[in-house]
């Protein structure tokens, strides 16, 4: 089974085909362990629908569920394009791709968010975005962490969103990470409308 078609419902957000198609390619890149770890071992920092077998998977499409919540709403949608926010989603498909690094490292990687952004780089022209779109990406993805950009064990300081994409990819990961949002899952991982 190809990886993407674990994002078969959230793929179906996106507008540009063409995005759709590099969307697609990006996520079947991503390592086999995204899909099965959780986006938390200790459960501080995320909700229980996070935890556990899957949970990451869970997590990221919480964050692209609520992206396209959120960009259904004239006051904030209105603010940017749908080839934006294709990319905005797409960002938030994958930015969490390598969070325990290319290969699987027992711990989470603080600089995860460098580590996608390369992957982008490495990989975005053989799987058809411009120059322009890897760029986008690599900016949303590096600074998905916003304020929390340092760690006392790493010495690795992460950029922090600047722009208004930046910000709402940034806005959509915090907000998937906040165990005051009770969101149900499905045996496919899916949202429950």
């Amino acid at each position: 089974m190809e990886k993407s078609k674990c994002f078969e419902k959230e793929l179906g957000y996106l507008k540009d085909n063409h995005l759709k198609d590099c969307a697609s390619k990006l996520i079947d890149s991503l390592p086999d362990y995204f899909f099965e770890v959780a986006a938390s071992s200790t459960g501080k920092y995320h909700p229980e629908y996070a935890l556990g077998e899957g949970g990451l998977l869970r997590h990221t499409k919480a964050a692209v569920r609520f992206a396209n919540e959120l960009l259904q709403d004239p006051c904030i949608g209105d603010k940017y394009t749908d080839y934006e926010k294709d990319l905005m989603i797409i960002a938030l498909m994958v930015h969490d791709g390598l969070k325990h690094g290319k290969e699987k490292e027992k711990y989470v990687k603080f600089d995860h968010p460098l580590a996608i952004a390369n992957h982008i780089l490495e990989q975005g022209i053989k799987m058809g975005f411009s120059k322009e779109d890897i760029e986008f990406l690599q900016k949303a993805v590096s600074s998905h962490m916003g304020p929390w950009n340092t760690n006392a064990y790493s010495d690795v300081v992460l950029p922090v969103p600047k722009t208004k994409y930046e910000n709402f990819v940034h806005m959509c990961d915090y907000l998937a990470s906040r165990k005051c949002f009770l969101l149900s899952f499905n045996s496919n991982n899916d949202v429950v409308d």
